[in-house]
């Protein structure tokens, strides 16, 4: 059965395992010449033993859509996990103003560390200036701060590498097809992850010239906006071969669109990881075949981050002494094949 990556942190320990073992091999080879100490062999990396207590305090956006839902849920999950942390969790807004004074009362609370996936991430810049200059260390989660002093660490997603893995897990299943066509149900245009997703899938479809993108419809991020959009998309395009769906909360209206029209002859590729997608994959009984992940795990592992921080420890499997300033996720591609590995991780 594969591991829940919910709630394993194995890759924690593989840094403290192999310190023990290189340090047992050394003991073990006392006629040769004695090496000096490197800090490979003297990073204190974090586990799951309880250490010192760390308060962390935790503010969003209002969770107003699938994927920001599961966000939440992964922080207060994974903070659960350990005894050592306390999470102090805002209720989360959209209006960057209440943001800010949510994120004012963590800093006056003086937490140990913030982490911060900022409405706005422009707007909020000031305020994660002024947590860091308050002493308190800011994992910018997802959306990203203006300003590199405004944070201690950055993770989030790759919204070029979603597009960028849609279209070639499209390009490889239509690279035998000639004059193969396909369309784009994109995202709100005035984002810029938006723009991303849809570079990415552009540069990826440069490698098969037998492929054409022949429409491309901004939705957004809605499930009445996805029936809608796919729907003029279906009317305009009477015939196509693969569609790319920027996120699978607007899938669900998209497949709606595409039942109520009665059309089967293409395949579709959503994003995001919902629930929802990963079961309509395994069931494998209509269009939809894969979903590109942009996963909420990341406020699990901006929480691991933040112990760690808090803690004055360095991640298991790498030599450093510090956290490292940024860390960008892997888009990955969840089909019939892998599906059952993801699961654990889709959200409803």
């Amino acid at each position: 059965m594969p591991e829940n990556p919910l709630t394993s942190r194995r890759g924690l320990l593989f840094g403290a395992a192999a310190v023990s073992v290189g340090a047992a091999l050394t003991a073990c080879t006392s006629n040769e010449p004695k090496k000096q100490e490197t800090a490979a062999t003297n990073v204190p990396s974090a586990d799951d033993q309880p250490g010192t207590p760390v308060t962390i305090g935790f503010a969003g956006p209002q969770a107003d859509h699938g994927w920001l839902n599961a966000i939440n849920q992964n922080a207060k999950d994974r903070a659960a996990t350990y005894s050592d942390v306390t999470l102090e969790i805002t209720e989360g807004s959209n209006d960057t103003a209440a943001q800010i004074g949510q994120v004012q009362t963590l800093i006056n609370k003086k937490v140990d560390v913030l982490v911060i996936l900022p409405a706005d991430g422009k707007a909020l810049t000031q305020v994660g200036l002024q947590a860091m200059k308050a002493g308190i260390p800011v994992i910018n989660l997802d959306r990203i701060f203006a300003s590199p002093q405004a944070y201690r660490c950055w993770i989030g997603g790759d919204n070029y590498g979603m597009g960028l893995n849609a279209g070639n897990y499209i390009g490889e299943q239509l690279k035998d097809k000639s004059d193969a066509k396909v369309i784009e149900l994109a995202g709100l245009d005035n984002l810029e992850l938006t723009r991303q997703r849809t570079q990415g899938f552009d540069d990826a479809l440069k490698n098969f010239p037998n492929i054409q993108k022949v429409a491309r419809q901004a939705a957004e991020f809605t499930v009445e906006s996805g029936q809608a959009k796919m729907a003029q998309l279906l009317q305009a395009q009477k015939q196509f071969d693969a569609v790319w769906n920027h996120d699978d909360d607007q899938g669900v209206g998209a497949l709606r669109a595409i039942a109520q029209a009665g059309r089967d002859d293409f395949l579709m590729v959503g994003g995001a990881g919902a629930k929802s997608a990963m079961d309509a994959i395994k069931a494998d009984n209509g269009v939809l075949k894969a979903t590109v992940l942009y996963p909420p795990t990341m406020a699990a592992s901006a929480i691991d981050l933040a112990r760690t921080l808090g803690q004055k420890k360095g991640i298991g499997g790498l030599a450093e002494l510090e956290i490292p300033a940024s860390i960008t996720l892997y888009s990955a591609v969840v089909t019939k094949a892998n599906v059952d590995q993801y699961l654990p991780t889709g959200f409803n």
